[in-house]
């Protein structure tokens, strides 16, 4: 989760946006997408001519001159092996400071990769006058990262959200097929990193969709690509996953949607809360959508409801008035549990 100090605002994000950070054109084209969060990469996006000085340069300048409005901003750099990632870390964080909000750390194989981030997080915030804290979200993309996900989750509290990158991983797996079959191929795969991640408190975010269409794509075949992202996405969400990555802003509008409440979904959910404790809670049954709801079910509605808050769905303070009254009666207020509020 990353909390804006300047909007005063929590984000979990439904849609990150990676995009190539050497080129300052992409910068100015992911400010204007319709997403949560995007991600300027310096390492599998970054072609072997721009590593180094030069996408370090556009990278500060667009981070410097680029309005991003209300999105989470954050840098990729190359990996902890590689011989640029120092660089690139020390580039951003000395000539941006204040003007993005979290570093995502690809080929996380072990928590000593976030701690030793980390520190050097620390040590250049203090000498570039860094006033805000930035954050961490790391890239789960081998077999080891994934044995490791809890404690690569909790190696720091700079840490954020947990990624699944489907690439690396299907690689290192020898699974070739990555793309129409991947939530069954990769069931395990992504529920562990959604239960890892959750259970540190963390988000966790689902892989790209590696199809596109252009504006000659026929109608049944772009038809039959955002069918795939839209099931795609719908069954990482329903393993526990609160957003994905996404490759061109034409895949935000599904994606959002399939990370976000229905409108009916978040009726249901206002109805369900009030009515459960007018009735003064327990076991009850709801006549009007015919359900039955207790203190377990009633935490369930409460975060979709938060996701309902991160959509623009639903008035937080609603969501947290009724999150207290269910505190009152089980001790714990989930929505702080999983850290859905600040």
């Amino acid at each position: 989760m990353f909390y804006l100090e300047k909007l005063d605002r929590l984000v979990i994000p439904r849609t990150e946006l990676t995009y190539p950070g050497h080129r300052l054109d992409l910068h100015e084209k992911a400010a204007q997408a319709p997403v949560d969060h995007v991600m300027a990469d310096f390492e599998d996006a970054c072609p072997y001519e721009f590593k180094g000085e030069p996408s370090r340069k556009v990278m500060v300048e667009a981070l410097n001159k680029i309005d991003f409005g209300g999105r989470v901003v954050t840098v990729r750099p190359n990996n902890v092996q590689s011989k640029y990632f120092l660089g690139d870390v020390e580039a951003v964080m000395t000539g941006a400071p204040n003007c993005f909000h979290g570093i995502i750390l690809p080929k996380t194989n072990d928590p000593k990769d976030i701690v030793y981030l980390s520190r050097l997080l620390e040590a250049y915030e203090r000498e570039a006058g860094w006033t805000t804290r930035v954050m961490i979200e790391a890239l789960i993309e081998t077999p080891i990262a994934l044995v490791n996900a809890y404690p690569i989750a909790t190696a720091s509290d700079r840490m954020a959200g947990l990624i699944f990158g489907i690439a690396d991983f299907a690689s290192a797996m020898g699974v070739p097929e990555m793309v129409e079959n991947q939530n069954r191929n990769f069931h395990y795969a992504k529920q562990a990193v959604a239960v890892a991640a959750k259970a540190a408190g963390l988000h966790a975010i689902d892989n790209a969709w590696l199809r596109l269409w252009r504006k000659d794509t026929a109608p049944e075949e772009r038809k039959e690509t955002q069918r795939g992202l839209r099931e795609k996405c719908e069954t990482s969400a329903a393993l526990g996953m609160d957003g994905t990555w996404v490759i061109h802003p034409q895949q935000a509008e599904i994606s959002n949607a399939a990370f976000s409440p229905s409108d009916e979904e978040i009726e249901e959910g206002r109805h369900a809360v009030t009515y459960y404790h007018e009735q003064g809670g327990g076991s009850i049954y709801d006549p009007k959508y015919g359900k039955f709801h207790d203190e377990a079910t009633i935490k369930g509605v409460l975060m979709l409801l938060a996701k309902g808050v991160q959509a623009g769905k639903v008035d937080d303070s609603f969501l947290q008035e009724m999150a207290k009254k269910s505190e009152e009666v089980s001790g714990y207020n989930i929505l702080e549990m999983m850290r859905r509020v600040t």
